[in-house]
């Protein structure tokens, strides 16, 4: 009698994760995060809502995770982006180190606008960081998996460039860092101008001319 194999749990436990967050983030987009629920995540993903809640206790949970697992397939779709992919599963290959902080950092921000604005991932950034604010534990858990990884990137090459001479020793690179960070994510938050390349490229010229040493 010929063997009959045994069906893969743990691929149908993947596709059906896969499909979970690709429902979760399309929603999201679609009719933005309070009208997402379980149920029409359920309904979109093609599984019983008692799968999601086995595997998750909320539908920001499930958001944080899908986001995550969105930002880890595009690190890996080209290589693993400057700003890695933190606990997603991508690489972090850290921000370039050309010798030119400038040129590294122009790079770099460019990429965040650019993500920024992207629409795949606008509406669900949007939706975790507005739900972080009144939900201290996911805002936390969104700080540690998602932000935490990739600004210690920042803070690496701000190091390498205090041992090169460009940056002064008695800056602090974490508070540095958010000289860069900080007007980028305050005038996507609040659309108070266009979030541009150009901007970007002004952000790091005010930045690094304040950090750099003193005649």
């Amino acid at each position: 009698m010929a063997s009959t194999k045994a069906p893969d749990s743990s691929r149908r436990s993947d596709r059906s994760r896969r499909a979970i967050h690709d429902a979760a983030l399309a929603l999201v987009t679609e009719v933005g995060y309070r009208r997402t629920t379980i149920e029409g995540i359920a309904a979109r993903a093609g599984v019983g809502k008692q799968t999601i809640y086995r595997w998750w206790p909320s539908k920001a949970a499930v958001l944080m995770d899908a986001f995550l697992d969105l930002a880890g397939r595009g690190a890996e779709e080209c290589g693993a982006g400057p700003a890695g992919a933190g606990e997603s599963g991508g690489t972090t290959p850290g921000i370039p180190d050309t010798g030119d902080l400038v040129a590294d950092l122009k790079l770099v921000l460019r990429a965040t606008v650019d993500e920024l604005n992207d629409p795949a991932l606008e509406a669900p950034t949007r939706a975790l960081t507005a739900e972080g604010i009144v939900d201290a534990k996911l805002g936390a858990a969104f700080v540690h998996k998602l932000l935490d990884p990739q600004l210690a990137l920042y803070v690496t090459r701000l190091r390498a460039a205090q041992e090169a001479g460009d940056v002064r020793a008695d800056v602090d690179p974490r508070i540095a860092l958010e000289l860069l960070i900080g007007p980028l994510m305050h005038r996507w938050l609040l659309r108070t101008l266009p979030l541009t390349h150009a901007y970007a490229d002004e952000v790091v010229d005010y930045a690094v001319g304040g950090l750099a040493p003193r005649p």
